[in-house]
């Protein structure tokens, strides 16, 4: 994975995200513009994680969360399902080496206990075994969905038997899957849509937003970088402090 001279000038510009969330919308509608089935726009989608992972690693972004499977797709088509699990599964093994060269961390977001065993333990054996990497955060939000994950944070606090008066949102966000991760400073969705679909509710408060007509499969390193590139030209505003550099405030907006 090398850097190239148009990377290196986006780096100079200190203005990169350091989370980036991506929406891949359009497999489906692809696939169709293609005269081919469903599974292939999947196949070609699932094609499509390896350069945005490069791209990430080449301008510096440290996190990087892919909406894989929510928790609303389980209404698809059993065989549409199966070939999703069978293709995070092939992806795992088939980009291992890479993973683990490169000092990737891959973490899932979202509940596994639907998925078949053997998948489920390959995914866990993942997860430990690249734990303590730290040149890029691999977000795998799978059977996810932000509304239930923030449901699943206040039956965590309850658990914990904390008292309602010190609940603090730095308390909850200890729950959230991402705990201990910077709130994303992008969020990407492809496909022409415009909604965040229950990706990253909580933790999407302050991102800022680029949508793309480009579908997931045609969505490369060159399609990245014009987001990266419109991101960086924006002036962020917290609490009326303008800003071009994408740093989280705590005012709220002015």
């Amino acid at each position: 994975m090398s850097m190239g001279e148009s990377d290196r000038r986006a780096d100079d510009s200190a203005a990169i995200p350091r989370h980036v969330g991506i929406v891949m919308d359009g497999n489906g509608r692809w696939a169709a513009g293609q005269g081919l089935g469903r599974s292939e726009g999947h196949r070609a989608g699932a094609m499509r994680v390896r350069p945005i992972v490069e791209a990430c690693i080449d301008h510096g972004i440290k996190y990087l969360t892919v909406y894989a499977l929510s928790t609303e797709n389980w209404s698809r088509p059993r065989e549409e399902i199966d070939i999703l699990l069978e293709l995070i599964g092939k992806s795992l093994q088939a980009e291992r080496k890479a993973i683990f060269e490169n000092r990737i961390r891959i973490k899932v977001l979202g509940s596994l206990d639907p998925i078949p065993p053997p998948l489920r333990i390959s995914i866990r054996q993942m997860e430990r075994a690249t734990a303590n990497f730290d040149r890029l955060t691999l977000n795998m939000a799978f059977n996810y969905g932000g509304r239930a994950e923030i449901v699943r944070a206040v039956k965590g606090l309850m658990q914990d038997g904390i008292d309602a008066e010190d609940v603090t949102e730095d308390l909850l966000e200890r729950y959230l899957y991402t705990a201990g991760q910077p709130a994303p400073d992008l969020i990407i969705r492809t496909g022409g849509q415009q909604r965040l679909s229950n990706f990253l509710m909580w933790q999407s408060a302050y991102a800022e937003f680029y949508w793309t007509a480009a579908l997931w499969p045609d969505f490369d390193a060159a399609e990245f970088g014009k987001a990266i590139r419109d991101f960086s030209g924006r002036k962020r505003r917290y609490g009326g402090v303008e800003t071009g550099t994408g740093t989280p405030g705590a005012l709220g907006d002015g």
